[in-house]
Formats: C-alpha cells, sequence, structure tokens
C-alpha cells in the first residue's frame, strides 16, 4: 500500500461529516495530533439536524447499518460503542408495500423472513429466500476485505483468488437477474435489487456484486440511533474531542499553502493551520478545487440520481408506517429510465418514508410525529437544472403529498404543522456535484480499483475520504473511507472487526 511519505505527525481533516470524523478517530488512535476544520457549526456534513418547532430532523441518511463499523472507529480510541452511542435494532428493517395493495414486512432473522416470505409469496419463494440468503452471505464474505475495506493502487490489485470465488459466485452478472436466480416473484426481486438506486444503476444494469448492499440491511440489520441519526456524528465528534483532537467548528477552508508537492497548510476564512498531511472529505469539485485542479480521466464521472426529500412535522401519524416504509408504485424499470436515461420525475414513483418518532418519540413534542419522504429523482446533469428546481419544487412537493394522501397517509397535508422541501437547488447549495447528495455513481468504471483514488496525483500528502472517493456511497462505505485515508497517513491497519450482528443465518 502506498503511504504518505515524511512527516505526518499533525493532519488536518478538513469536514467533520461521518467520514472525517472516522478518518480523526483512526488518526487518533495511532498517536497523531489532529485539528478538524468543519463549516457548520456542528458536525455530521450530511448527517445534519434541523431543529424547528420542537420537532428534531436529520437532514441526511435515515438508514443505519453496519454498526461494527461504528464500534470499530470507538475502539481506535479505546472506547465501546455503548458508552457513547444506543443504537436500536429496528424490526422489521423495512415495511414493503406494493402498488396491488400487498405488504411484506422484512425481517433480519433469518428464521423470521422466510416464514414471512412463505406466507407472503408460497414455499417455493421461501426456499429460494434461503438460498438467496446464504449467497448473500457469502458474497459478503469474500467482497468486505478484498474489494470494499482495502486501499487499491493498482487494478492489479483485482488479480486474488477472491476474484475468481467472486465470479463464480455469479458477481460479475446483472443484479436483478441473479437475485432472479433465487426468488421469481417481481415484489420480492424490488426488495433485494432496489438498494442499487442509491448506487445510481438500474438493477437491470447493476453488477450482482452490488447486492452485498441487500445483505448490509437485510441481513446484517438495520439500526436507529437513539436521538436520532444525528446522534452518531455527535457521539463520534465527543469521542474525538477527548482523545485529544481540535475542532474548529464554524470555519471554511479557503485554500491549501503548499510547498512543492506537499500542503504545508489549510487556510480557512479566519486562520492557517499549519499540518503535516491534510484528508479532504469535501465532495470532489470542492476538494479537487482546494488541490489545484482536477485528475484527468478518458471518461467524465457520471452522477447517482438525486432526491427529493419532505420533512413532514405533524400532529398525527399512520400507524400502518413502519420505521421505514418503501412505498413501491407500479413502474419499476421504466422509473429507472425516467431517473437515469430520460431525465424526467418518475410518473408512478416509489418512495422511501421514515418515521422515526416511531421508534424514538422524543424526537418530536408531545403527541406529535415526524415523517421523512425520500423522492429519487434525476441529478441536474440529466434532468431539470437547479433554475428549474427553483420554480419546479413547489409544484413537485404537491404532488408528492397527492401521491402520499393516495396511498399511505391520507390527510397529510392538513396534518403538516412544521416542513421542510430539499431538491436538487439544496444539494448543489452545499456543493455536491450535479445536484445529488449520491455522488458518483457505481458504473463499472467508476468502482473498486477505477473509482477517484483516495491519493491525487501532484500531491505527495493530501489524502481524500467521503463518497466520492473509495470505496463509495453510504453510511457504512463512507465510515469506511476515513479509516482507509488516515491508513494512508499511517501506514497501519485496524485488526478485522468482528461479524457484523445479526448477520447468521
Amino acid at each position: 500500500m502506498i503511504t504518505v511519505k515524511g512527516p505526518v505527525d499533525h493532519v488536518v481533516v478538513v469536514g467533520a461529516g461521518l467520514a472525517g470524523l472516522a478518518a480523526t478517530l483512526h488518526l487518533l488512535g495511532a498517536g497523531r495530533r489532529v485539528t478538524v476544520v468543519e463549516r457548520d457549526t456542528v458536525p455530521g456534513g450530511r448527517a445534519g439536524l434541523l431543529e424547528s418547532g420542537g420537532f428534531r430532523v436529520d437532514t441526511g441518511p435515515t438508514v443505519l447499518t453496519m454498526p461494527d463499523l461504528v464500534e470499530e472507529a470507538f475502539a481506535a480510541v479505546g472506547e465501546r460503542m455503548a458508552d457513547r452511542l444506543e443504537l436500536i435494532p429496528l424490526d422489521p428493517a423495512y415495511r414493503a408495500r406494493f402498488a396491488d395493495g400487498s405488504q411484506l414486512d422484512v425481517h433480519t432473522d433469518g428464521a423470521a423472513m422466510e416464514a414471512a416470505v412463505e406466507q407472503f409469496a408460497g414455499a417455493r419463494q421461501a426456499v429460494g429466500y434461503r438460498r438467496l440468503r446464504i449467497w448473500l452471505e457469502r458474497l459478503y464474505q469474500v467482497q468486505m476485505r478484498r474489494f470494499i475495506d482495502t486501499n487499491f493502487d493498482s487494478p492489479f490489485q483485482l488479480a486474488h483468488p477472491d476474484l475468481a470465488r467472486l465470479a463464480a459466485l455469479g458477481g460479475f452478472g446483472r443484479l436483478d437477474a441473479r437475485i432472479g436466480h433465487f426468488v421469481s416473484d417481481e415484489r420480492l426481486r424490488r426488495v433485494f435489487s432496489f438498494q442499487a438506486l442509491y448506487a445510481g444503476v438500474p438493477p437491470a444494469r447493476a453488477l450482482a456484486a452490488y447486492a452485498v448492499i441487500a445483505y448490509m440491511d437485510t441481513v446484517a440489520g438495520v439500526y436507529f440511533p437513539k436521538g436520532g441519526m444525528h446522534a452518531l456524528p455527535r457521539a463520534m465528534a465527543r469521542s474525538a474531542e477527548d482523545a485529544g483532537a481540535a475542532f474548529r467548528f464554524g470555519q471554511t477552508a479557503t485554500r491549501l499553502e503548499r510547498s512543492g508537492d506537499r500542503v504545508t497548510a489549510v487556510v480557512t476564512d479566519q486562520e492557517r493551520i499549519p499540518c503535516d498531511a491534510v484528508v479532504l472529505t469535501p465532495d470532489l469539485p470542492v476538494a479537487y478545487r482546494l488541490l489545484g485542479g482536477s485528475p484527468r480521466r478518458a471518461v467524465p464521472l457520471r452522477h447517482s440520481p438525486s432526491a427529493v426529500i419532505l420533512h413532514a412535522g405533524t400532529d398525527r401519524t399512520w400507524p400502518d408506517l413502519a420505521h421505514h416504509t418503501i412505498s413501491f408504485g407500479a413502474a419499476w424499470k421504466s422509473t429507472f429510465h425516467e431517473l437515469t436515461r430520460t431525465g424526467k420525475l418518475m410518473s408512478d414513483p416509489s418512495l422511501l418514508i421514515t418515521r422515526p418518532t416511531a421508534t424514538d418519540p422524543s424526537l418530536a413534542p408531545p403527541g406529535k410525529h415526524l415523517h421523512y419522504v425520500l423522492a429519487p429523482c434525476p441529478n441536474t446533469e440529466v434532468g431539470p437544472g437547479v433554475r428549474e428546481w427553483r420554480e419546479l419544487g413547489p409544484r413537485y412537493r404537491d404532488e408528492l403529498l397527492a401521491e402520499l394522501e393516495r396511498r399511505e397517509m391520507p390527510g397529510l397535508g392538513a396534518a403538516i404543522e412544521e416542513e421542510g422541501l430539499v431538491t436538487p437547488v439544496d444539494w448543489t447549495a452545499r456543493g455536491h456535484a450535479a445536484g445529488t447528495p449520491f455522488s458518483v455513481a457505481h458504473t463499472f468504471a467508476q468502482t473498486g480499483p477505477f473509482r477517484p483514488r483516495n491519493l491525487v496525483r501532484g500531491t505527495s500528502n493530501a489524502v481524500l475520504a467521503g463518497c466520492g472517493t473509495t470505496p463509495g456511497v453510504g453510511v457504512p462505505t463512507v465510515l469506511i473511507s476515513g479509516k482507509l485515508a488516515a491508513e494512508r497517513i499511517t501506514g497501519l491497519r485496524p485488526a478485522p472487526s468482528p461479524a457484523p450482528r445479526g448477520s447468521r443465518a
């Protein structure tokens, strides 16, 4: 593994999101002095917090999987996650509701899920699910340490016996077809392949290897931190501060001072901070601008679809909603075509509805409830641009409300007391390329050693972390990216974390 050469005693981490905080904890554990620069007044980055009218709204990810990676970050500084953070396992992990009126609770316990599948789709599909679960576990075991939790210096690193094992498992086929090899019921195929959307590739075109995302939530389990998702970065930041990290909140990194190919200081809008190395976690365009230019690529980067998010604080709730409910429209393949090809808004939307107060009522005033609705939409490269979204946003909000009232949430509009609408306008204002929080799509040409590297040519002591670089998009992979960035600086690799909880068949 290529590492940063020369002195690395003091590292400045730009960004206190999950990647930056993971990098910070691993650097501290290796004995480095760390200063964290964060433009916001609180940690979290994408995993931010909005407080309004007594409602505590998570502004970023709502699904937490693979908590062992969080445990690993705390362990780097000699702490236990349980001493900082209370995680509540969700059962069901999801509730899937379909346009034909059917419904399936997705359990991470193998026996419970097999029984649910048998009742939902018959004994043959239940047998198929059991085989699918075994395949997902094998897929995870082959991929994790070799292809996900690793620093790539060359594509030749792929030449390993695990590559043959991955091929033998069908990892280089297509995701939807491979899932269909185990379960033929089209509704079940959706449950185990919709995750590819957040990787930016339709299931019909995504590599079957990306079923590892389905493993993370449908097998290893979904959790929710008491106090909301923002409790995770808060706990990590407190742990880092107690371990000696210095935080500079409310400061924006404006430029990097250099001497030859080395960064010698991070300059913010308030001070100059000398350093021996730097970890940059902003979105790629911002990081590259600080570094003075983007690496050349034969083919321009492609970005994932974006999302419109409606935050609604209400005076009532809808008990049929689980903590996470996936409301599938009747359309499926045409939905992905709209999102990734034609650039149109979903004509028959599939939506993620999160009701965090189902698990933690303290996130809303007494008797009130929080609802978070995520509607995938095209990014601004293939769909409406920022200017169009300024006019389109309010209209689309009304369309979403009408669709939600028609499906799961009648009377939603009248029940809203506090609300917020997030569109590609807001993602763009946060510096996210193509107006999407999901960054660079996981096409084959943008995966593993072909994804933008965390080492940037021409700079010897700067390392990238976050969803735009290795290994990719999602809370687990972003935490790994921070650890991998720290490894580039320290040359040290933590002992393998224990097998994910809940992964036993």
